[in-house]
């Protein structure tokens, strides 16, 4: 079982000149703790439901080139880039740079976004879910077509690209993995199934059964349109705070890994180096064991 550090917050410490600093420390802990892969969220406010929408806020990309300058093996990706924050063509270049630039270390994660304040208070157009979904599934064939040979025009509902040129190309073969990110059963995980290298899913009070349930949804929809399910790797966000109960932690994520997930994301609950030091120390010896 591989451990994701998913970097959320900016707040601690408060003070605006110690976030890269910090940041850095995380990240180097982490890495050389045995974290696997290091993302952050794609927000430009702080999220409601979590804490003040004006608490610090960095932009993801320009983050994770600058932990990609101070790391050496995690893979890094945003969970999950917003679709209606980057014309997708864009979207393409801007991963692939971190790809190139971090040694073949990116992954694409996306979904539909949702975030209405921060879209209306930046200026982000606005559409219904429907249309998001549909701009997500394109988006996901303009990246894969600029991820291949055919650097030829695109023709969709939303987006026209006259041509497809990516140069360079990833450094990651066949390409950097694209992760979908949600579990709505009807279209994000059919999208997964179509388009996608992995899932990302959320636990829940309900612990694996709900996962389990998502996944059994996915493996439909891979029989459906001739997928390999067993090609697609599996991710989760923990339920649990691995450091509040190590063995309740451990024990969520022995119920995923017999569902064939392979990777486990953390959020931080404390300082963040303190948090990366500690599952260091506490959580990722014992981690290795599962799976």
């Amino acid at each position: 079982m591989k451990l994701g550090l998913h970097y959320w917050t900016y707040s601690t410490p408060a003070e605006a000149a110690a976030i890269a600093p910090t940041l850095a420390e995380a990240a180097t802990t982490a890495e050389q703790a045995g974290v696997a892969s290091f993302t952050v969220m794609d927000h430009f406010f702080q999220m409601e439901a979590v804490a003040a929408a004006e608490e610090p806020m960095l932009e993801a990309y320009t983050t994770l080139g600058f932990v990609a300058a101070k790391t050496q093996r995690m893979t890094l990706g945003v969970l999950v880039t917003g679709v209606m924050y980057r014309y997708p063509g864009l979207l393409a270049k801007t991963v692939t740079t971190l790809d190139v630039l971090s040694g073949g270390r990116a992954r694409l994660g996306i979904g539909a976004s949702w975030y209405e304040r921060e879209q209306r208070g930046l200026g982000v157009p606005v559409v219904p879910m429907a249309e998001r979904f549909e701009r997500l599934e394109e988006t996901l064939r303009i990246v894969r077509q600029m991820w291949s040979d055919d650097n030829g025009p695109f023709a969709g509902r939303h987006y026209q690209l006259a041509e497809t040129i990516n140069s360079p190309q990833p450094l990651s073969r066949p390409h950097p993995p694209i992760m979908i990110g949600g579990g709505g059963e009807k279209k994000t995980l059919l999208l997964v199934a179509r388009y996608a290298d992995a899932c990302n899913l959320f636990g829940t009070a309900a612990g694996a059964d709900d996962v389990a349930r998502k996944l059994d949804v996915l493996r439909g929809h891979c029989d459906a349109e001739g997928r390999d399910y067993d090609t697609i790797a599996k991710t989760v966000v923990a339920h649990q705070p691995p450091l509040v109960d190590v063995d309740a932690f451990l024990a969520e994520v022995s119920s995923y890994a017999a569902l064939g997930v392979t990777e486990v994301q953390v959020t931080p609950d404390r300082h963040p180096v303190e948090f990366a030091r500690r599952l260091g120390d506490e959580v990722l010896p014992r981690l290795a064991d599962i799976g």
